[in-house]
C-alpha cells in the first residue's frame, strides 16, 4: 500500500508494482530486495514470492483518492520499466498519473533502453519526473536515452555512487541526486566523486540534491556536505512539496 518515506528527496511511495531482477553493480546490495525478504517473513501477501516482479492491480487506482497534493516515488519496491512489466500495465500507471495533476510522480529505473523504446508510446503528463539510476561511468549510457524521452522533467539519481562521475551531459537534465550505498555491505562513496557532480551540476544550472553518505550505519555519517546540505529541486516542479495530509 501507499506509505509515508524517510527518503529524502519524496514524500511516500506508491508500489503497483513490486520486485525486479538484478542488471548491473548498483543492484549488487538493493534495499528493496531486503525489505521483500523481511516483509515475507512478516507475513505480508503482497510479498509472497518475494522479490519476484509482481503486479498489483489493486493499487494502480489508489492515486486518485487523495485530494491533497503530495509527492511520490513511484515502484520505491520495483523498477516499471522491466521487461516483466507489459506496455498497457505502464499505460495504467501513467494515465492516473495524468488524472491527478495536483500530485507530482517520481519514476527511477535502470531500464533506459526501455525506457527510450516505450516513450512514443506514453502520453507525458507534466507532473511526471522521469529518472534513471547513474552509479558510475559504465552506465552512461542511460543518461543518453532518458535525454531522448518525451519526459518533461528528466532526473538522474547517483546513489548507490560506486565510482567517479567527471563527465556527466547535462544539457538536458533538470536534476542530480547523489547518495552512498547503505547498509550491510555498503561500498565506500568518495568525497571527490561528490564534489566533481556538485561542480558540474553548478556549471550547467541543475538542481543538485545531496541524499547521504551512506554507510553501514547511514544514520551516523549523515548528509552533510561543505558544511550543509544540499536540498535543490528540479526547476520545473509543477506542484511544490507539501507535508502530507495525516
Amino acid at each position: 500500500m501507499p506509505t509515508k518515506t524517510a527518503i529524502e528527496w519524496t514524500e511516500m511511495t506508491w508500489n503497483p508494482v513490486t520486485g525486479c531482477v538484478k542488471i548491473s553493480q548498483g543492484c549488487k546490495n538493493c534495499y528493496a530486495e531486503r525489505m521483500a525478504k523481511r516483509l515475507k517473513a512478516m507475513g505480508s501477501a503482497r510479498y509472497d514470492d518475494g522479490f519476484a516482479p509482481t503486479l498489483h492491480a489493486d493499487l494502480v487506482d489508489v492515486p486518485r483518492k487523495w485530494k491533497k497534493p503530495r509527492t511520490v516515488f513511484v515502484n520505491s519496491m520495483s523498477d516499471l520499466f522491466q521487461e516483466a512489466v507489459p506496455l498497457e500495465f505502464i499505460k495504467r500507471i501513467f494515465q492516473t498519473m495524468r488524472d491527478t495533476p495536483q500530485h507530482t510522480y517520481q519514476v527511477l529505473t535502470k531500464r533506459s533502453e526501455r525506457l527510450l523504446e516505450l516513450s512514443p508510446h506514453l502520453d507525458w503528463p507534466a507532473n511526471v519526473w522521469m529518472g534513471v539510476s547513474v552509479e558510475d561511468a559504465r552506465v552512461m549510457h542511460r543518461i543518453t536515452d532518458l535525454a531522448q524521452t518525451k519526459a518533461k522533467v528528466k532526473f538522474l539519481s547517483c546513489e548507490p555512487l560506486i565510482g567517479p562521475l567527471d563527465s556527466l551531459p547535462l544539457q538536458d537534465i533538470d536534476w542530480v541526486i547523489v547518495g552512498g550505498e547503505s547498509g550491510r555491505g555498503a561500498r565506500p562513496m568518495q568525497e571527490q566523486w561528490v564534489q566533481s557532480i556538485r561542480r558540474q551540476c553548478r556549471a550547467s544550472g541543475t538542481a543538485f540534491f545531496f541524499k547521504q553518505w551512506g554507510g553501514v550505519r547511514k544514520d551516523m555519517t549523515g548528509r552533510i556536505l561543505n558544511g550543509r546540505t544540499y536540498d535543490a529541486m528540479p526547476k520545473r516542479t509543477v506542484i511544490p512539496i507539501n507535508s502530507i495530509a495525516a
